[in-house]
């Protein structure tokens, strides 16, 4: 999508030349956080809001404030804000308004969603509706409000005082202006105990130590009405928790937070195979549920086997006389049901409890992995009850007094998630492998049918030599593909959570076909006048050895020359030169470098003003530029990267750092071939792995690429281009300098946001490439 900046800079400026200031500063925290089509909607809406005719004040203070509301929530929040915006200049001031947008980014940091703000949104509409004299008090203390209330306790509080004064003016200042008895009363009524934005942190740290990945948390918010919140639930793996806790049975509300949050990762981790709902009624799930519990939080209790503490003290709550009377009998069993479960200390006098939990654990003992155990033994557990009790209606079984438990909608639409997950396949990875013995390759092997999209493949253990072929050298080598390496795991970053996806992309190294070694030597033929110029460069540039610097006020020696000088200088009176030392300087280069090219389908292209594809020339390039530093001595690598979706991301090593620039590696590199996408972040992890292996104390990677990130999975163009940002600083971190050379035109729209304003080089003229990346690594290594 193109933005014609300039049109909205002009369009605001007409409108307020005080605005300019705010917009060139505001505009550029924006483009940092926002993709194409949120700064599109950014800047509408500050066009729709000029055109309301208000103060400049709500333009600037939007400007300013919505950058920092979507880093918090995301940049679909806009068009609500917006929107939003725009019903209430025909019930509200421009001034409130104003107010309103300078309080979304403290509301979006307590709120920490999406779908909250929206919640937050609909409450300041309706207030504007109901009572608009309390709505600027109330957004002066919001700060205050929101520390103590969730969104659904601040619309309990706020509805409370319409209700009482709503016909009191000073009475309803007085109450959003929290200086009367009854609204402190009231906030204090509604004031929860633990906030989940207090704990969100914490429960991520504390779900990292025990599985060492990252979950989503967000929060949700309950039934605004009541003080009861939402239950939990796992919905596209991400934990979803109630946006407060009250203390329970005198357990801290914190604790709940641990106990919940941990029992829902043991889902995401745990459970590994679907559980067919087929046939079943919805008692009958929730019977398998129960049982589908206790089944994951034994695997994470053998695996952890404090976290049996934690739960267990949820099943230990005492009710009172007056609800263990009005509790439903087969209610009480099924919490007697899931303590016995958990724990094989647990005596009951109910038979088919103790004998439903013996039956548990043995099957258990035997496979316990296997999520049929709880189908089996929920669905025979529901039968036994239905023929001996009236059983009572889902919602009152949902009412179970376990309150860190979700609502195990996850275990039934796992199977669904799976398959989402799996729609696409990369087509390498498509095809059957197998192991076949020497007499089924022979009488296939030369099988006319059989081509390289073959739906099988197959193997011998050993190298095959077949008659008639060069002495010595096996078909695999004559016709066979290079091996692939075993599957290298990396993580992935979510902009818009804010976290790594673990082990979310498949790194795969294959080594490229050879081709003719002669193309490479050709090059420097073709380019004699840049490799003549190249030449003095790296005369230049070779180690020295040892300097003597002359002239130091101190150093490793005493140049006597000077020292005499000096003396002389004293006796006559004159001030001396104290500059009499020597120092010794080692001059060496203490440099690693990776040039990694982009294999993607567009090198395949020949651009305007070239007579070649761009894989030629960055083939060209690279070996000029792997002549240069082999020239300098500096040990250096050449690798390549395509990608078929997050399974496959295919990575060529055409030259190694152990490894001389001799007619094998120039082979290599003369067969790169052209095809696939672009996932950068994930080969640049890769190309880093191989760098910080070296000794050398400074580290180059050396990126030439004609496109933004792309991948054939992935819709969202900011995705990948935020997960590479992310790589690059990652790699910063463990000392790797990360510098992209470019042919992308349009790479100003967002390779500085990935490299930084001093890390990339756009070469508007292809043809160039050659030239260009051979000098571009002299001047970052001088």
């Amino acid at each position: 999508m193109k933005l014609s900046i300039e049109d909205y800079r002009q369009y605001l400026e007409d409108a307020d030349p005080t605005i300019h200031d705010t917009f060139e500063a505001s505009f550029a925290e924006a483009a940092r956080l926002m993709s194409p089509a949120g700064l599109h909607n950014y800047l509408e809406g500050a066009r729709a809001l000029v055109q309301l005719g208000r103060s400049s004040d709500l333009v600037i203070t939007y400007l300013q404030e919505m950058p920092l509301v979507v880093k918090e929530v995301g940049e679909e929040i806009i068009q609500d804000v917006v929107t939003g915006a725009m019903k209430l200049s025909s019930m509200t001031s421009g001034e409130v308004i104003g107010l309103l947008f300078a309080s979304l980014p403290l509301v979006s940091r307590r709120l920490g969603d999406a779908e909250l703000l929206r919640g937050y949104l609909s409450l300041i509409h309706q207030l504007s509706a109901k009572a608009p004299r309390g709505l600027r008090p109330m957004l002066a203390h919001l700060d205050q409000l929101f520390e103590k209330l969730t969104l659904g306790g601040l619309r309990r509080w706020a509805m409370w005082g319409i209700q009482a004064h709503g016909q009191d003016f000073k009475a309803l200042a007085d109450y959003f202006n929290l200086a009367s008895a009854d609204s402190l009363a009231v906030l204090k009524r509604e004031r929860r105990g633990t906030l989940f934005v207090d704990s969100h942190r914490k429960l991520n740290f504390y779900l990292r130590a025990l599985w060492g990945r990252d979950f989503f948390l967000r929060p949700t918010s309950g039934d605004f009405e009541t003080r009861q919140g939402m239950p939990v639930y796992i919905e596209q793996r991400v934990i979803h928790l109630p946006d407060a806790y009250d203390d329970y049975a005198e357990l801290p509300g914190v604790e709940l937070y641990r106990a919940a949050a941990a029992h829902a990762a043991a889902h995401l981790v745990y459970m590994t195979q679907p559980i067919s709902a087929e046939a079943l009624s919805p008692i009958q799930m929730f019977f398998i549920g129960v049982f589908e519990d206790a089944r994951i939080e034994h695997l994470a209790i053998r695996q952890f086997p404090g976290l049996k503490q934690l739960w267990l003290q949820f099943h230990q709550a005492n009710p009172t006389e007056e609800t263990q009377s009005n509790a439903d009998p087969v209610l009480v069993r099924v919490e007697c049901l899931a303590q016995a479960l958990l724990d094989e200390n647990y005596e009951v006098s109910d038979p088919w409890v103790m004998a439903a939990a013996t039956e548990f654990r043995q099957r258990f003992l035997e496979t316990p992995e296997n999520s049929q155990i709880s189908w089996d033994l929920g669905v025979t557990f529901y039968n036994r009850l239905a023929e001996n009790a009236a059983i009572p209606s889902l919602r009152v079984l949902e009412s179970l007094d376990i309150p860190y438990r979700d609502d195990n909608r996850y275990i039934w639409a796992f199977a669904e998630q799976v398959w989402h997950e799996a729609e696409y396949i990369p087509a390498s990875q498509r095809q059957v492998r197998k192991q076949v013995n020497v007499m089924e390759m022979i009488n296939e092997l030369d099988c006319e049918l059989a081509d390289d999209d073959a739906q099988e493949i197959w193997t011998l253990e050993s190298e095959f030599f077949r008659d008639g072929d060069p002495i010595g050298v096996s078909i695999n080598q004559l016709e066979g593909k290079e091996p692939v390496s075993e599957p290298y795991h990396y993580p992935e970053w979510d902009y818009q959570v804010q976290l790594h996806r673990p082990d979310w992309v498949t790194v795969l190294e294959r080594r490229q076909s050879k081709g003719n070694p002669d193309i490479v030597a050709n090059t420097l033929l073709e380019y004699r006048p840049v490799a003549n110029r190249l030449k003095h460069i790296i005369d230049a540039l070779q180690p020295q050895g040892v300097i003597r610097q002359r002239h130091q006020e101190e150093g490793d020696d005493i140049d006597i020359n000077a020292a005499i000088r000096a003396m002389v200088d004293l006796r006559m009176g004159i001030t001396p030169d104290l500059r009499i030392n020597i120092r010794y300087l080692r001059k060496t280069r203490d440099l690693a470098v990776l040039v990694l090219l982009d294999l993607s389908e567009s090198t395949n292209e020949i651009l305007p003003g070239t007579d070649r594809p761009v894989r030629q020339l960055a083939q060209e390039a690279t070996s000029l530029l792997g002549w240069a530093i082999d020239g300098l001595g500096d040990p250096f690598a050449i690798h390549g990267f395509a990608s078929d979706g997050r399974h496959d991301v295919q990575y060529y090593r055409f030259k190694d750092f152990d490894q001389p620039f001799n007619d094998d590696a120039k082979a290599r590199l003369a067969g790169m071939q052209g095809g696939l996408s672009t996932r950068m972040g994930a080969a640049l992890r890769h190309a880093g792995h191989y760098l910080q292996q070296q000794p050398q104390q400074k580290k180059l990677l050396l990126l030439v690429s004609d496109g933004e990130p792309s991948d054939i999975d992935v819709r969202d163009p900011q995705y990948l281009r935020q997960d590479t940002k992310k790589a690059v600083e990652e790699l910063h971190t463990h000392g790797v300098t990360s510098y992209c050379l470019t042919l992308d035109p349009d790479a100003d729209a967002y390779v500085a946001r990935i490299f930084g304003n001093n890390g990339y080089t756009i070469i508007d003229h292809v043809q160039r490439l050659p030239e260009k990346l051979p000098l571009l690594f002299m001047g970052l290594t001088r």
